[in-house]
């Protein structure tokens, strides 16, 4: 009987320390170490369960959310974070971090949120970012990605925030972007983005933000932007617009910020009076409700 009560203490001590696989928890602590953690504001007691560790979500015994925003995270992320396969959330978002950012982020299939804003990463999105088709929220800005949007942003379709402003992008952005019919708001401020917008872009027809200012953008705006009736924010000022004349197509009444270069259209927006400029916020808001 005593030997039967000790297997069963020994099982039942088993269970409670073997929360979550040893390849998830491996990768936490290399997260822990790579970013020097003992130098977070909250640091985590690697002698406590893992679900204890603040930031981390667990359920059914998996890491489902990893939320270290404005943490004093300080250096390069591990490739090992490709191991939190059932990760959801994942919010590095106003660090320090530093170095590539590892392609096996973009492995993680099961995410809906990535927010990485506001660090000094670099690298290329790949392609097989398609492969996050779950994704409802991507935000890169202030960071030094650079290479061209990946058309594989197409296959995104429950997106629903896409801010890649201010990192080092360039090319054109890709016709593909017109498939995300669930986007409520693009930010690809200040990059290195030429040639014309895409028609597709019409085919955004949630879409409430769109930031395009400070690129090499030309051409004509597309007769398709009439076709987005939901816009609240409307910056397309510093590029190399050839025209704009099919922005008269565009219902202002919504509008609560429309920057472009005025000095080289002669429509008449007649003078629209905005009380305030959403400029900042736009580009650098961030949802407290995903600390």
């Amino acid at each position: 009987m005593k030997r039967l009560l000790s297997i069963l203490c020994l099982v039942t001590g088993l269970v409670a320390f073997a929360r979550v696989p040893g390849s998830e928890k491996k990768a936490l602590i290399d997260l822990y170490e790579s970013t020097n953690g003992v130098h977070w504001v909250r640091n985590w007691n690697l002698d406590e369960p893992v679900e204890a560790w603040y930031g981390v979500t667990v359920r059914d015994n998996h890491v489902v959310g990893l939320k270290l925003f404005h943490n004093n995270l300080m250096g390069s992320l591990p490739e090992s974070i490709g191991a939190l396969k059932e990760l959801e959330t994942l919010n590095l978002a106003f660090n320090n971090l530093t170095g590539q950012l590892p392609v096996q982020v973009f492995d993680l299939r099961e995410l809906r949120v990535l927010k990485i804003e506001m660090n000094r990463l670099r690298g290329e999105v790949p392609e097989t970012i398609a492969q996050l088709t779950e994704l409802r929220e991507f935000s890169a800005f202030n960071n030094f990605l650079s290479g061209r949007i990946p058309d594989g942003i197409g296959a995104l379709t429950q997106l629903e925030v896409l801010n890649l402003s201010s990192n080092q992008f360039y090319g054109r952005i890709p016709e593909r972007i017109g498939e995300l019919r669930n986007l409520q708001a693009l930010g690809l401020f200040e990059n290195q983005l030429y040639g014309d917008l895409p028609s597709s872009m019409g085919n955004l027809t949630a879409l409430k933000e769109l930031v395009l200012s400070n690129n090499r953008l030309g051409g004509a705006i597309p007769e398709t932007f009439g076709q987005l009736a939901s816009l609240e924010v409307l910056q397309l000022q510093n590029n190399d617009f050839e025209s704009f004349r099919n922005l008269s197509g565009i219902d202002t009444r919504k509008l609560l910020v429309f920057d472009y270069d005025e000095e080289e259209s002669d429509i008449d927006f007649k003078k629209l009076d905005f009380s305030k400029t959403r400029m900042a916020d736009t580009k650098f808001e961030d949802d407290v409700d995903n600390e």
